[in-house]
């Protein structure tokens, strides 16, 4: 069953990271989206062919996630997902130094992730109130980070991961679903302000940053609320590596284009 969630993370990696670069290409080249107008703003974006192919993708990468969830431990999944920075960076164009480093620090996470994992029996269930206020802590975090320069993709990877740790109390062994409705709060407010981060910055560092927090801290979360095994130091370097590809990558944000400015 470990083994089955972990295909089916992989393949949810793919989808849900192609998502993301097919909705940024098509995302940064609309109107200016503002929340001032969240209709006409959504409206654009669904009329897009490019953007709802990968909405829709998105959509199916998750629902296998949900699946991958149900049947191995949230931080093996998670670590079969930390690829989706290599996914993202094909096709995103000619990439600066800083971003090419990003990349090789997050491939090499990946590996030593991959190799601190050992072997698992499973997750418990976790404390509720614990991871109520893992998510609550989620998004105060996001909520300061939206306030900084190119913090965007930040906070949207943060509320993702809260939404991904409220998933995972869904659906693990007698399933709590009054979860549901606050890591479907996470996961919206997530979408949007993903969105908005991809007209200010390059595809790496608004969809790459995200879904470096939005893998990194799902596994500490296993580890602290779901009583996943640590991984010892090899996990610490991998952890210092994924920060290192996060900086690398948000200080690649492009500054607006003069029209849209």
């Amino acid at each position: 069953m470990i083994a089955l969630g972990l295909v089916l993370a992989v393949a949810s990696t793919v989808a849900i990271n192609g998502g993301y670069a097919l909705q940024h290409d098509a995302a940064s080249a609309l109107p200016p989206l503002t929340l001032r107008r969240p209709v006409r703003s959504l409206r654009a974006l669904f009329r897009t062919p490019r953007w709802l192919v990968g909405f829709v993708g998105g959509l199916g990468g998750w629902a296998l996630y949900v699946v991958a969830l149900r049947l191995a431990p949230l931080s093996l999944v998670q670590a079969a997902a930390a690829g989706g920075v290599v996914v993202l960076a094909f096709g995103a164009g000619r990439l600066s130094r800083a971003e090419w480093g990003g990349v090789a620090a997050a491939a090499a996470g990946l590996a030593l992730l991959a190799a601190s994992l050992g072997s698992h029996t499973g997750s418990a269930r976790g404390s509720a109130v614990a991871i109520v206020g893992w998510m609550a802590c989620s998004v105060a975090v996001a909520g300061v980070a939206a306030v900084f320069r190119n913090g965007l993709a930040t906070t949207a990877g943060v509320l993702y991961a809260a939404g991904d740790v409220g998933t995972k109390a869904a659906v693990v062994g007698g399933a709590r679903f009054w979860f549901v409705p606050g890591l479907l709060a996470c996961h919206g407010l997530a979408f949007v302000a993903l969105q908005l981060a991809f007209q200010r910055g390059r595809r790496l560092a608004t969809a790459g940053v995200a879904v470096l927090w939005t893998n990194a801290l799902p596994i500490a979360a296993g580890m602290a609320l779901y009583s996943e095994p640590s991984g010892g130091a090899l996990r610490i370097v991998a952890f210092a590596l994924v920060l290192l590809a996060a900086t690398a990558l948000a200080r690649e944000a492009a500054a607006p284009e003069p029209a849209r400015a």
